[in-house]
């Protein structure tokens, strides 16, 4: 599994701003070292987040619901998340207004894992 690092996240990040406009700056560093640490915890020694879906979605909605960065949050966690997908060997099919709309569901209805991860699923092969 290719995990997304700190260095990454903070440049998907500045180019979301860059590319569509908005304020650059994370709000605390730790929610984005806690981001790139949670599709990889374990419980009992065991992986909680066991697909690759499962994974992104983590990203997304972390990203999503913490804000981490002072603006951006939505744009910057399901790119992150999409980018985790395809770095593992998928690829999203799902178009640009349908991906919007989802990370505008995610931060306001607050889905669960398990739905993020499915919807995920659904627009990638």
């Amino acid at each position: 599994m290719i995990y997304l690092d700190e260095e990454e996240i903070l440049f998907i990040h500045n180019r979301m701003i860059e590319s569509y406009g908005g304020s650059h700056g994370s709000r605390d560093l730790q929610r984005i070292k806690s981001v790139v640490q949670a599709p990889k915890q374990e419980v009992f020694g065991e992986e909680q987040y066991k697909t690759v879906f499962e994974k992104a979605a983590v990203y997304a909605r972390n990203i999503i619901s913490d804000h981490p960065f002072v603006d951006g949050n939505k744009r910057t966690g399901i790119t992150a998340a999409l980018i985790f997908i395809e770095k593992n060997g998928y690829k999203v099919t799902a178009k640009l207004g349908e991906i919007e709309d989802f990370a505008v569901y995610v931060a306001t209805k607050k889905p669960s894992i398990e739905e993020i991860a499915k919807w995920l699923k659904t627009h990638s092969k």
